[in-house]
C-alpha cells in the first residue's frame, strides 16, 4: 500500500498535506512542516518561488490542479503571483 501523503486520504482537499500526510512522511523520514500561509517567513518565500518555477498548468479540465491549490493554500492566487510575492517577501527579508 501507498504512503498516506500518495493518497486522498493525506491531502487536504484545498491544496498541500493535511497532518496524516505530513506524518507518513515523517515517518518516512522527512519532516514537513505546516503552511505558514501570511507573512513575510523565509519558507514563505522559498515554497512560492519554488512552487512558481514548477512545470505544469494552473487548470485542468477547468478544475484548479493541485499546485495551484497548494499556492492558494500560501497566499499567491496563481504562479506570477506567487513569483512576485517571493521576490517581495525576500526583499523585505533582506532589509531587516
Amino acid at each position: 500500500m501507498t504512503a498516506a501523503w500518495q493518497r486522498k486520504e493525506g491531502q487536504n482537499p484545498k491544496g498541500g498535506l493535511n497532518a496524516k500526510g505530513r506524518a507518513s512522511l515523517k515517518a518516512a523520514g522527512q519532516d514537513i512542516k505546516p503552511p505558514v500561509k501570511l507573512g513575510d517567513n523565509p519558507r514563505r518565500a522559498s515554497f512560492l518561488s519554488r512552487m512558481a518555477g514548477n512545470a505544469g498548468p494552473e487548470y485542468k479540465d477547468g478544475k484548479p490542479t493541485r499546485l495551484l491549490l497548494s499556492l492558494n493554500a500560501w497566499g499567491a492566487s496563481s504562479k506570477a503571483d506567487a513569483k512576485s510575492k517571493a521576490k517581495a517577501i525576500s526583499a523585505r527579508n533582506k532589509s531587516k
